[in-house]
C-alpha cells in the first residue's frame, strides 16, 4: 500500500506519465519516425570524443582502486579540477574543499536542501520553474512558496518576490537558463535581487541561501552571457551537472559549490557532506568522476541546439504562436492557442506531437517543447504544427 504522501505526488505528476503512455501507444501504431516526442529533456546528441576516449582508456587501464569508496565528498584531485574550473570562471575563490560531487544536479539539490532545511522552512521558487523543484523541497520537510516571474519575460519580479519573504524564508531556487523558458536571467535584476535578500535578512534575523541550479549554463545563445552567482550572492550555492553540456544525463554526474564567502562556510560544507552520505548516494559514481574531471573545458553542443530553436521558432511564430525567444537551454515556452493547455496538448496528440502542458510548471495556457531531439524529428514535425494550428483556426 502506497504512503499517502506518494499516492497524492503520482496523482499531482500524473500528467506526465499519462503522456509517457500515450507516446508509447503512439509508436506501437504509426512508428517511433512518425511520433514527434517533445517532452523529455533528454539530449540526442552523443558526449565529445575527449569523454569517450577518457572512459576507455579508464577501462583498459583500471587504475588501482578507482572502484572503491572515495571521500563522500568525491575524489580529491576531481574537486580540486572542478574548483579551478570554476574560479577562473566565477572569480571567487574556490578550492577542492568547498566541492561536493553529487549524483546530478537533482542529488545535488537534494542535498542542500536536507543540509539546511528545518521542517516548515520555506523555500521560494520562480514560475515557471522545473516541476521536481516542488517534490524536492517536500522530501525535506520544507514549504514551496511560488512566486511569478514576469509575464512580458520570464524574468525576477522584485516587487513580487518582496511580497513573499517572511521570516520563515530559508531558501530561494534559481534557475537560470531557465526549465521551461529558456530565459537567462538578467546580472542587474539578480544584482537588485542581492540586494533584497540582504535587506530582508537584516529585516528578519534570517539567512535566507540562494540555489542557483546551472545545468544549462553552458547552452547559450545570442552571445548571452550566464551571470555569475557567486559573484554577485553571498549566501549561494551553485548546483550543477554534465547531463546537458556534455550530454551525460546517464551518468548521473554533478556537483555543489559552496561559496566561500559565506558564514559557517565549512560547517554547512560538513553538513553537505554528511547529507550525500546519509541519502543513500553515499558518493557521487566514481569512474564519471574521473572522465569529466580531464573534459571541464569541452564546449557544449550550442550550435546544434541553436538551428534546432531557430527551425522550430520560426516555424512556430510564422503559424501565430506567441513565444519568448530562448537564449538558453533547449526548451521553447510558447502560448497555447486555447487557455487549456491540457486540452490543447491532448488535441497536440492526435497529430502525433507530444508536449508538456504548462500547468506543470506553475504556468498554466502555455506548453513545453524540448527541442533536444534529432534535427529529422524537428523538420519532419513542421507540418504536424501545421495542422494543429489549423485546426485552432477553424
Amino acid at each position: 500500500m502506497l504512503s499517502k504522501k506518494i499516492a497524492t505526488n503520482l496523482e499531482r505528476s500524473s500528467w506526465i506519465r499519462a503522456m509517457f503512455e500515450e507516446g508509447e501507444k503512439l509508436r506501437a501504431i504509426h512508428g517511433s519516425d512518425k511520433v514527434f516526442d517533445f517532452t523529455l529533456g533528454n539530449p540526442d546528441t552523443e558526449p565529445p570524443e575527449s569523454i569517450k576516449e577518457t572512459f576507455k582508456r579508464l577501462i583498459v587501464d583500471d587504475p588501482p582502486g578507482i572502484h572503491r569508496y572515495m571521500n563522500n565528498a568525491g575524489f580529491a584531485d576531481v574537486r580540486g579540477a572542478v574548483a579551478g574550473h570554476l574560479q577562473k570562471e566565477s572569480g571567487a575563490p574556490l578550492d577542492a574543499g568547498h566541492i561536493v560531487m553529487t549524483c546530478g544536479a537533482a542529488g545535488g539539490l537534494n542535498v542542500v536542501l536536507k543540509t539546511i532545511l528545518d521542517p516548515g522552512d520555506e523555500v521560494i521558487v520562480l514560475a515557471p520553474y522545473f516541476v521536481e523543484y516542488l517534490f524536492y523541497i517536500d522530501n525535506h520537510g520544507g514549504e514551496p512558496v511560488i512566486v511569478n516571474t514576469s509575464p512580458e519575460n520570464f524574468q525576477p519580479d522584485l516587487r513580487e518576490l518582496d511580497k513573499h519573504i517572511s521570516p520563515r524564508t530559508r531558501a530561494i531556487i534559481l534557475n537560470s537558463p531557465n526549465n521551461p523558458s529558456g530565459v537567462v536571467y538578467g546580472e542587474q535584476v539578480l544584482k537588485e535581487m542581492a540586494d533584497l535578500l540582504t535587506a530582508k535578512e537584516k529585516e528578519h534575523g534570517i539567512t535566507i541561501y540562494v540555489l542557483s541550479d546551472e545545468p544549462y549554463n553552458k547552452l547559450v545563445y545570442d552571445s548571452i552571457e550566464v551571470p555569475q552567482v557567486l559573484k554577485i550572492f553571498r549566501n549561494s550555492f551553485v548546483i550543477n551537472s554534465f547531463s546537458k553540456s556534455l550530454s551525460l544525463p546517464g551518468e548521473r554526474i554533478g556537483y555543489i559549490a559552496a561559496n566561500p564567502a559565506m558564514d559557517y562556510c565549512n560547517q554547512l560544507i560538513d553538513g553537505l557532506i554528511f547529507c550525500n552520505r546519509i541519502l543513500g548516494f553515499v558518493n557521487a559514481p566514481s569512474t564519471i568522476q574521473k572522465v569529466v574531471a580531464g573534459s571541464l573545458g569541452e564546449p557544449a553542443p550550442v550550435d546544434k541546439y541553436l538551428e534546432k530553436r531557430d527551425i522550430l521558432y520560426n516555424h512556430l511564430l510564422n503559424l501565430g504562436f506567441t513565444c519568448i525567444k530562448p537564449q538558453g537551454a533547449f526548451y521553447l515556452f510558447p502560448r497555447a492557442l486555447i487557455s487549456d493547455d491540457e486540452a490543447f496538448a491532448r488535441a497536440a496528440q492526435k497529430h502525433n506531437i507530444l508536449i508538456v502542458p504548462g500547468k506543470g510548471f506553475g504556468w498554466p495556457g502555455y506548453f513545453r517543447l524540448a527541442y533536444c531531439v534529432s534535427l529529422k524529428t524537428v523538420e519532419d514535425s513542421l507540418p504536424a504544427f501545421e495542422a494543429l494550428a489549423e485546426e485552432f483556426r477553424k
